[in-house]
């Protein structure tokens, strides 16, 4: 295991127990108060992604532009997925730049677009059934700037732009940027792969991908900047697998949930032995600081504010005022807000911090506490 993963495994198995210390929260109406366990904030725990996504949605709201959104997926044959898999940084790295050029390069052209566009991309790793799959999510503004940005264009009804041009553009990029990653040294080759580091048997692997039908998936235009947000908060702080879709640990196997998109997307349980659920887990730890969500085009960070502004005077538009927690499910505001337990109505608030030494004490004079004021 790398580093990245055992750190992973460690975070999240103590994540939300003593181990990690705690806080006492109090409620701002009835006073009541109760102990909570810090969370490990890793980022591929499946429990502490509803914070940082509400925090990156709220930033998210203020770029929202009042037109329709694409949703664009790009996904890697599953031939190239192992040399992804023993590549991640180098090889995701070389993803999102295929895919950002390919976006960009089509829509600019005049026989299709023939605009500057912006979106943003996230990269997910996994299958429903925790197999590795990497592939890369975009969600575009339906339409961009001229190339003088001197006016909004926008995008046919119903239609972006053609996946098979998309496709057949993107195979083509992703395969040359691997050669040239080949030609600098900075592919390794291990296992069932070893072979691969001679340069003649790499390039007839390729070759072989070039003759097979890259998948580019395109969703018509959908919702504005509501329905947008929605999407967002779906895709972009997912993990591999979420506690929800967990069922039973019995006799160390594990069953889990899972969408059979081949079988018209039924919902069936998966049973593995733990160790086997484990490594699928493992293989979507991303490296150390990779970036899994990344702006292109006017959305870049560079020249985001200044394009926006732009964007909006050609549309007519004034600043978004979307409130992102406003159209989260009654669950995610619940979490979001802490509501106190007893109350309902009350907000918990952190007044108190606790180590992990200090928990047991605390909870044992706060157990006496409630049992003391009890009728």
């Amino acid at each position: 295991m790398s580093a990245q993963q055992r750190r992973a495994l460690r975070d999240i198995g103590a994540c939300r127990t003593a181990a990690l210390g705690g806080h006492v929260e109090e409620c701002d109406q009835c006073a009541h108060r109760l102990i909570a366990y810090n969370s490990c904030r890793n980022r591929h725990c499946p429990r502490c992604q509803s914070t940082a996504r509400d925090a990156w949605l709220a930033e998210r709201a203020k770029e929202l532009l009042p037109v329709p959104y694409c949703h664009v997926v790009f996904t890697i044959p599953e031939q190239l997925a192992p040399l992804a898999l023993q590549n991640q940084r180098v090889c995701y790295g070389l993803l999102f730049r295929a895919v950002s050029e390919t976006l960009q390069e089509i829509a600019a052209d005049p026989r299709q677009l023939g605009a500057k566009i912006g979106f943003l991309a996230v990269l997910h790793t996994w299958s429903q059934n925790l197999l590795h799959h990497p592939h890369v999510h975009c969600v575009v503004p339906a339409g961009g700037l001229s190339p003088d940005g001197s006016r909004w264009i926008a995008c046919r009804p119903k239609f972006f732009l053609p996946v098979r041009v998309l496709s057949r553009l993107f195979r083509g990029k992703l395969l040359a940027l691997l050669r040239q990653a080949f030609a600098e040294g900075k592919l390794e080759f291990f296992g069932q792969l070893a072979d691969l580091a001679e340069p003649a048997r790499f390039h007839a692997w390729l070759r072989k991908s070039k003759k097979t039908e890259w998948v580019v998936y395109a969703k018509p235009p959908f919702g504005g900047p509501e329905y947008v947000l929605k999407y967002l908060a779906r895709y972009t702080h997912r993990v591999a697998i979420t506690s929800s879709r967990l069922l039973s640990l019995d006799n160390g196997r594990v069953t889990f949930r899972w969408r059979d998109s081949r079988n018209g997307n039924q919902t069936k349980s998966m049973t593995l032995d733990a160790v086997e659920f484990i490594r699928r887990f493992l293989l979507h730890i991303l490296p150390s600081r990779f970036m899994k969500i990344r702006h292109f085009g006017f959305l870049a960070n560079r020249n985001r504010l200044s394009a926006l502004a732009v964007c909006r005077q050609h549309l007519n538009a004034s600043s978004p005022t979307v409130d992102p927690v406003a159209i989260l499910t009654r669950e995610q505001q619940f979490a979001v807000e802490r509501r106190c337990p007893v109350c309902l109505a009350g907000v918990l608030r952190i007044v108190e911090w606790l180590s992990a030494d200090q928990i047991p004490s605390r909870e044992l004079a706060m157990s006496l506490m409630a049992h003391v004021n009890s009728p």
